[in-house]
């Protein structure tokens, strides 16, 4: 049998640039930008707090629990909607500046249903979406196979509580878009926290995704996770799903990463696929905090990996 396999990839890269005061304000102290990860402690950070889901459709101060259930008003009263084939569901339009904070998900944990869910993402009023990827690869599991984990980037439960934490700013507009693309009604749970109030320079950098997917690859030719972009940016990682179809290793393919005029021969160079993800001889089922597997069926030939590079940068 020839030896082949599929290869299935979600890309994860955001813009980081660098904004510099002009000349003559050097000598004013600068005010320091709210950092709630690293420095909790900070009270004075000018951030209003603010969350999106059914109970609270706009996120508007005061407007949370106002729908009923058989067990009282704010007793659950509005927690899900069921999302019809071929239909677009908008989960928030935020007026910035601002930043996502954090995005919770969940629904059928089905695998053909977390692969015909569609998450769409536009910043700032583009016209096409900055980011465009089937929920469970955005979640950060490939296949569709829900196994619960966590890294620096995703959690996600066993029963596809999915929650992704990278901050998303925006300077004038975040809207989110859900569309399931499948053939079966689904029901929806969702919540999107952020702040508002956020200093964001207008070149701050907006979070981009690329999924790719090849039904094969072609043997002996690389596969492209990320296709070339210029400009500055920043690469923060991928998640990466194989399917093999034989039980032959599958693994020796190079990470390349060509920069920054990088023609023939690329800057950074590594050795397997297993290597990449910070693994060694062979793949084993080992998620960690910034890199690992999380998933890895042997017998189904299944394999679902990743590696962000945040304390790594590219």
């Amino acid at each position: 049998m020839e030896k082949r396999f599929v290869l299935a990839l979600l890309a994860v890269a955001a813009l980081a640039v660098v904004s510099c005061q002009p000349a003559q304000e050097a000598q004013q102290p600068a005010k320091p930008v709210p950092d709630p990860i690293n420095r909790p402690f900070e009270l004075d950070t000018g951030l209003t707090s603010r969350s999106i889901s059914f109970e609270n459709s706009t996120g508007a101060p005061g407007e949370g629990g106002r729908a009923a259930s058989n067990l009282g008003v704010g007793r659950k009263g509005s927690p899900m909607r069921v999302v019809k084939p071929d239909s677009m569901f908008v989960l928030c339009d935020i007026q910035g500046p601002g930043t996502i904070r954090h995005i919770w998900i969940t629904t059928s944990r089905a695998p053909e249903n977390l692969r015909s869910i569609v998450i769409r993402v536009y910043w700032d009023g583009q016209e096409h979406p900055s980011i465009e990827c089937p929920v469970g690869d955005f979640m950060g599991f490939a296949h569709g196979k829900v196994m619960p984990y966590h890294s620096a980037v995703h959690s996600c439960g066993q029963n596809a509580g999915m929650s992704i934490w990278l901050p998303m700013p925006f300077t004038k507009r975040a809207y989110i878009t859900f569309t399931n693309e499948g053939a079966a009604e689904i029901p929806l749970y969702y919540q999107i926290d952020y702040t508002i109030g956020d200093r964001h320079p207008e070149d701050v950098g907006r979070l981009h995704v690329l999924f790719r997917r090849e039904n094969p690859t072609t043997l002996l030719q690389d596969f492209t996770i990320l296709p070339k972009r210029t400009g500055k940016g920043r690469f923060l990682g991928a998640v990466l799903g194989i399917r093999f179809e034989d039980k032959h290793w599958w693994g020796e393919g190079e990470i390349k990463v060509y920069m920054d005029g990088d023609t023939d021969f690329p800057t950074i160079c590594g050795t397997g696929s297993e290597d990449y993800v910070c693994l060694s001889y062979g793949m084993q089922q080992t998620p960690f905090f910034y890199n690992g597997c999380s998933f890895n069926d042997q017998e189904k030939g299944y394999v679902s990996m990743y590696r962000w590079h945040i304390p790594d940068p590219i």
